[in-house]
């Protein structure tokens, strides 16, 4: 089962509505289905709340690192509960999906991600669960950095969190530990496509 659930995204304001803190709005979503509210804690150089779920502790983190260090969070918090790559879950912002999708892996390269990147490093390992939200591609490389250090349009800031909406349908899934169930139901949430437009009345 998964015991701790990161998300991901930068501190402070100016950053709040901006692409790369989807990870940040996934996880409030969770701590308001679960009800439970972040606190900062030192220790742990973030965010955090501490709930229970059919008898089993389950962590909440939202790192105040900063992205490129937000691997220092997570492993603070995870090897002194003793919690294993595998039962936590980082929820991402993810350029090659378009804003609407998420999916669900275990484990891979961090594709050039920093927070997975430095979490990788801090954890030693990459054996850990990502949920991936879908934010879409600039279309040009040198354009990432500002496409997500800025607001989605008003269409992919509702197409994302439609799409954190559904996957909270997987999220009893996730705490029991049915990794295929929950992937199932992450993938199997995609969003409803647009209705046709009305053919316009002939002239009488």
């Amino acid at each position: 089962m998964i015991k701790l659930f990161v998300g991901l995204g930068n501190p402070g304001p100016e950053y709040q509505s901006t692409r790369h803190n989807a990870g940040f709005w996934w996880l409030d979503a969770v701590a308001h289905e679960l009800k439970t509210t972040l606190v900062m804690d030192k220790a742990y150089h973030g965010l955090a709340a501490r709930t229970s779920v059919n008898g089993q502790t389950v962590w909440l983190l939202e790192p105040q690192t900063y992205m490129n260090l937000c691997g220092k969070s997570v492993a603070a918090l995870a090897r002194f509960f003793k919690i294993e790559p595998r039962e936590i879950l980082v929820a991402h912002d993810e350029l090659d999906i378009v804003p609407g999708e998420a999916k669900l892996k275990l484990g891979g390269s961090h594709a050039g991600h920093n927070g997975l990147r430095d979490i990788h490093a801090q954890l030693g390992s990459d054996d850990y669960w990502r949920l991936r939200l879908g934010i879409g591609h600039p279309g040009i490389k040198s354009e990432v950095v500002n496409w997500v250090l800025k607001k989605p349009s008003l269409d992919h800031r509702l197409a994302i969190d439609q799409a954190i909406e559904r996957s909270l349908k997987a999220l009893p899934h996730l705490l029991a530990g049915d990794m295929d169930k929950a992937t199932l139901l992450v993938h199997t949430s995609k969003p409803p496509r647009p209705k046709p437009p009305r053919p316009e009345n002939p002239p009488q």
